[in-house]
């Protein structure tokens, strides 16, 4: 596989939003395909990109070890497996299209409802129906195109958890999702070994910037945190839509 400059150029930024998200910067790793796309083949970007995610994946799980909410793991893990083998069985059937317009229009109107309205003040304990059936979409909807995030924040934003302990929940509910991934990406073709040469290469910076994703993550206050997340959500979400039509 060989991209060019242009190719790497846009490859490395893609590595780098993969590793700033993984430090905890709201979903800009949503961008990463679409950016990588530009260059090559969706599909191509999507399985180029899975071991620099799974790799960064890492790195975010020691970074974050210490602040997670483990019931909400506990409900939404299970589901999100579901999720993927869903994906895997209907993969010749569903139209990414028709997944790509019902993820932009399920985050639109929860970022435009949760920007109208005041954030939740306070945790909230985490019901097992919603956490199973977002769970369920997210791990679904991780497999079709990597566009797990809206489906999670939905309900993981709906809980009122502060922004360290969103960040590690969030870090290593994917790290499981792309985990699981690899299996069917793998059997479905998706994943090579010329590939795998140039994820090997797109790790260094994907690694780096997840260290960088942490330290923003803990300097920027909570407020401003999670409005960031609510409008890139928004933003992500109207791109899908977009992207869709």
């Amino acid at each position: 596989m060989d991209l060019g400059v242009a190719g790497w150029a846009f490859a490395v930024v893609a590595a780098l939003l993969v590793g700033l998200s993984k430090g905890g910067l709201p979903v800009v790793s949503m961008l990463a395909v679409p950016l990588l796309a530009q260059v090559m083949n969706p599909v191509a970007a999507a399985g180029l990109l899975l071991p620099v995610y799974v790799v960064s994946d890492a790195f975010g799980l020691w970074a974050w070890r210490k602040a997670f909410n483990a019931r909400v793991l506990a409900i939404v893990a299970p589901a999100a497996v579901l999720g993927v083998g869903i994906g895997w069985a209907t993969s010749s059937m569903v139209s990414e299209r028709a997944v790509t317009a019902l993820i932009g229009v399920i985050g639109t109107i929860f970022a435009a409802n949760a920007i109208l309205r005041p954030r939740i003040i306070g945790a909230r304990k985490a019901r097992v129906g919603p956490g199973i059936f977002w769970g369920t979409i997210s791990g679904f909807t991780s497999f079709v195109s990597h566009s797990g995030g809206p489906p999670w924040q939905v309900y993981a934003l709906s809980l009122g958890m502060d922004k360290l302990t969103f960040a590690g929940t969030s870090t290593i509910l994917f790290a499981w999702i792309n985990a699981i991934k690899l299996v069917p990406y793998y059997a479905l073709g998706q994943l090579s070994f010329a590939s795998l040469k140039i994820a090997a290469v797109l790790m260094v910076p994907a690694a780096l910037a997840v260290f960088g994703g942490v330290r923003l993550t803990r300097v920027i206050p909570q407020e401003v945190f999670f409005r960031i997340v609510t409008w890139t959500l928004l933003a992500i979400s109207l791109r899908l839509l977009w992207q869709a039509i």
